[in-house]
């Protein structure tokens, strides 16, 4: 009785053993929403999964929100990779949320996608710009879009749809009409200005969400509006007609970042996770179905015909923002964001 009791203990050890070297593991994703979600499940997530046993949490939200989930998570992070916007991670690096990134090709990647220290690293280039549609345009005999100023035209009245201030791509096009009125990071007055007397009235909405944005476009209530390429991109490919243009003034930077979070015992696939993402092969895939840049230098994408990527020249002329300038001011002018334009 002894022995057979033994053998069953030593079965049921090693049994749980190799329950636990076969259990799913989790990695808990935070990234943006809309297309940029479909795309990482569909095309990203599987082939990781399935190498690294592991099933992976996505949490859909903007930057803003996901930064601000990992303030409410302090102490206790339930994230374990978080992909924002570079305004926004530069929040997140000041207030200690993410760690220095492992074993990073840095050989591979431009210099203008890695952050101090490596705490981050840029995965894909996205171009700010105007998109429009194409179909609507051309019905009106409209010509596409070539400049900022044609967001304030007044044949545009209410037809325009632009994110709001808290939002990267709204940020860019008020940071444009500062510069553009002689002000800029530094001077953000001449932007509310230009809201307030020349853009505000031909906006419809200042809509955050992708999803409604693209229903605005799709049931003909917008035509123009300020979006990203990677955006764009990802609404042309379901074969609506939207096109994009960098305006003559200079189309905007965004850098969609990524960190991997600091925290005691943190989970050593979310640095294979980055290492993964920075691969030619998942920059190449991020290029082609989303309309990144690619940062890995031996990453291959082909343009596209519809939305023009922001690679070569266009993206090395990319207007890059003064985010020390901005994140210092932010809060003063999200308050008065809507305070004064979306009252």
């Amino acid at each position: 009785m002894s022995k057979l009791f033994t053998f069953f203990s030593m079965l049921v050890l090693v049994l749980s053993v190799n329950n636990q070297a076969f259990a799913q593991q989790k990695l808990v994703v935070a990234g943006y929403g809309g297309s940029f979600e479909d795309i990482m499940r569909k095309d990203i997530f599987p082939p990781f999964e399935k190498k690294h046993n592991v099933k992976i949490d996505f949490v859909a939200g903007n930057s803003t929100n996901t930064v601000a989930r990992l303030q409410a998570q302090k102490g206790n992070q339930e994230i374990d990779v978080a992909i924002v916007d570079d305004g926004p991670m530069y929040q997140a690096i000041a207030l200690g949320f993410c760690a220095p990134i492992q074993g990073m090709p840095v050989d591979d990647i431009y210099g203008t996608a890695r952050y101090k220290d490596d705490k981050a690293v840029a995965l894909g280039i996205v171009a700010t710009g105007i998109m429009y549609n194409k179909k609507v345009f051309a019905e009106k005999g409209w010509a596409a879009p070539t400049s900022w100023d044609d967001l304030a035209d007044p044949k545009f009245k209410k037809l325009v749809v632009i994110p709001p201030l808290n939002n990267t791509y709204g940020l860019h096009a008020v940071v444009q009409f500062a510069r553009a009125g002689g002000g800029g990071e530094k001077n953000i007055d001449p932007g509310f200005k230009a809201f307030k007397e020349k853009v505000g009235p031909n906006v419809l909405v200042y809509e955050p969400s992708p999803g409604k944005m693209t229903e605005l476009f799709q049931s003909g209530q917008a035509v123009i509006g300020v979006w990203g390429t990677g955006r764009v991109k990802s609404f042309a490919d379901t074969g609506f007609p939207v096109g994009f243009a960098y305006p003559k003034e200079g189309a905007y930077a965004l850098l969609s970042s990524v960190c991997p979070i600091a925290k005691p015992k943190a989970n050593p696939l979310a640095q294979d996770f980055i290492q993964y993402l920075l691969t030619p092969e998942i920059q190449s895939v991020m290029g082609t179905s989303y309309g990144y840049g690619p940062v890995n230098k031996k990453a291959v994408i082909k343009d596209d015909v519809n939305v023009p990527l922001p690679i070569g020249k266009r993206a090395a002329d990319l207007i890059v923002v003064d985010w020390d300038v901005i994140n210092d001011n932010r809060t003063a002018w999200d308050k008065r964001w809507t305070r004064e334009i979306e009252r």
